[in-house]
């Protein structure tokens, strides 16, 4: 296997009513690296909420020669740790054959000059333990943190005694 070609860097910008069915492909295949369910619905209520100046999520793509090779799905989130604001990315994708060609630190970059712009103090993201490709990209650029993620589903909590719990 060749190693990627790494070209012209990838023009960065904000997604465009235009970009529909390339940022689809593209957020399928985010959806599908990560093992969820094909779910069209989902596909055009995350479009819907991209389009939307009053919804919270908003997105970048990188284009390279006319093509997009990359999304980034970010929001701003409050900080009351610290009484800041800081940009949350949820997604970050590049095409499997724009991966290792500056794609996503194009994309990275892209939002932290966004949030320097706004005056925000952090961004911030998770990622899979095993995306190993990903982690040397954010490993060059980020510093890890010690915080362990939980997800809970509403109306879901344990009471006190089950699973041996005190």
């Amino acid at each position: 296997m060749t190693e990627p070609e790494r070209g012209a860097a990838p023009v960065v910008r904000r997604a465009e009513a235009s970009d529909f069915d390339e940022w689809a492909d593209l957020f399928r295949a985010y959806r599908e690296f990560y093992r969820l369910a094909p779910d069209e619905s989902v596909v055009d209520r995350v479009w819907e909420w991209i389009l939307d100046d009053d919804h919270e999520v908003g997105a970048l793509v990188a284009e390279r020669d006319g093509r997009l090779v990359g999304i980034a799905h970010h929001r701003r989130f409050a900080r009351p740790t610290s009484a800041t604001t800081g940009l949350y990315l949820d997604d970050l994708f590049a095409a499997p054959d724009a991966r290792g060609t500056g794609v996503g630190r194009a994309l990275i970059d892209a939002l932290s000059e966004l949030a320097q712009s706004r005056g925000w103090s952090v961004v911030r993201w998770i990622t899979a333990s095993d995306n190993v490709q990903a982690r040397r990209l954010y490993d060059s650029v980020a510093g890890a943190t010690p915080w362990v993620t939980y997800d809970l589903v509403p109306g879901s909590v344990r009471k006190p005694g089950e699973n041996g719990e005190q």
